[in-house]
């Protein structure tokens, strides 16, 4: 019985691995990320220079006041029991006041990393973890959409921040192919 190299073997569809391990798509990441970025830059920047946000965190108060209540008729804004514990907790030891800062300064710079392409998946991955905690919420607005393009830059993250800083920052700090180059960093692959 031979032995099978299933290193050889692509293990997801040739249009797959076009879209998300190669560089053919670089742009079609580009804009998504740096649409992206500039969404949640705009909202972090607006949490930081506003008030409310920086400043004590009376503004995550209210939301997180008015997201726990369960109205006696219709429907209450968190359908988790689980979650409104969580906020509750978060509530009853004045959490908000550092954690306004952390949502809103995490913003900005979620906003900043993808819109340069530094560390695209890690920044498409804090953004997905705060869209899925406003929907869990019961705040639907854009999170849906925004939280589902940071699933495809966390899928794509090998070229979503090629034609930006990680084409650079990747290959020095390490990762699971080798440097980048004319082809990308998936060079030793044959195309189907």
């Amino acid at each position: 019985m031979t032995k099978r190299n299933y290193d050889a073997i692509p293990v997801e569809p040739a249009f797959v691995h076009k879209l998300f391990n190669t560089t053919k798509f670089a742009w079609l990441w580009a804009v998504l990320r740096i649409y992206l970025g500039y969404e949640w830059l705009m909202a972090g920047w607006h949490k930081a220079t506003g008030t409310g946000w920086v400043d004590g965190g009376s503004a995550l108060k209210g939301f997180w006041t008015n997201v726990i209540k369960v109205p006696t008729t219709g429907k209450a804004a968190i359908t988790y029991d689980w979650y409104r514990s969580f906020l509750e907790f978060l509530l009853g030891h004045n959490t908000y006041t550092w954690f306004g800062k952390l949502i809103a300064y995490g913003e900005v710079l979620i906003g900043i990393c993808l819109i340069v392409g530094l560390l695209t998946g890690f920044a498409a991955f804090g953004g997905a973890l705060m869209n899925f905690n406003f929907m869990l919420a019961g705040s639907a607005s854009t999170n849906p959409v925004l939280f589902f393009i940071a699933v495809l830059l966390i899928m794509a993250w090998k070229a979503a921040g090629y034609l930006g800083a990680d084409r650079f920052v990747l290959p020095a700090i390490g990762t699971p192919w080798r440097a980048a180059t004319a082809e990308g960093p998936d060079r030793d692959r044959k195309e189907a």
